[in-house]
């Protein structure tokens, strides 16, 4: 009887020789490899359902929608042409010049400046009662309702520091108030450069 058999067992259980009976390995080795398989699969699909739902509450946040968005984004249309069409021309505007200050002088010489500055003139002299010695800024633009549209913007490049009113007046005119802040006009090539910026105002914004 071999030393590899138990005590008491013969027969057909008696192992001899150099052959051993093949042992099967257990199951659970391979239990524990599918559970592990699994279990990387649900993780897997749950990040991939979370990243989702970012995606979808995130909005704009994701890079690609917004490179998309802003591909087919389009620029709003410049007003520049359109601001040029409502705005007068220095040859357009008639401009009324009186002097509220107690120096003398000063609405004839503005007046002379602003004809060589390509202005219509209309009339010049003193300011009117309501105005004389009251306007205590450099000048006072005052005109029509329509006037707020373009023509004090561009007499108001000539001027810097000016107020704007307007009356019950139906003509085009413009009056120039001299107040008694008032020193010069401001250089031409200041008021030059202010008035081809007001022709070129900045684009708006594209809009998606």
């Amino acid at each position: 009887m071999s030393m590899l058999t138990p005590p008491g067992m013969g027969g057909k259980y008696r192992i001899t020789g150099d052959v051993y009976p093949r042992m099967r390995r257990p199951h659970r080795r391979r239990r524990i490899v599918l559970a592990s398989a699994a279990a990387v699969v649900v993780l897997g699909a749950a990040g991939w359902g979370t990243l989702q739902l970012v995606d979808v509450f995130s909005g704009d946040d994701n890079p690609k929608t917004v490179a998309g968005k802003q591909a087919d984004c389009k620029p709003a249309p410049t007003p520049s042409t359109a601001a040029a069409a409502t705005l007068p021309k220095p040859a357009q505007l008639t401009v009324n010049v009186y002097n509220a200050t107690p120096r003398s002088g000063l609405a004839k010489a503005t007046a002379d400046e602003l004809k060589k500055r390509g202005f219509a003139i209309g009339k010049v002299g003193n300011a009117p009662a309501a105005y004389d010695k009251k306007v205590k800024g450099t000048g006072l633009l005052l005109g029509a309702g329509a006037a707020g549209k373009g023509a004090f913007s561009v007499l108001g490049t000539q001027l810097a520091g000016t107020t704007t009113k307007v009356d019950a007046r139906t003509t085009a005119d413009v009056d120039l108030i001299i107040g008694t802040a008032f020193k010069a006009l401001s250089p031409k090539a200041t008021a030059d450069a202010a008035l081809v910026a007001l022709n070129k105002p900045k684009p708006a914004p594209a809009r998606c």
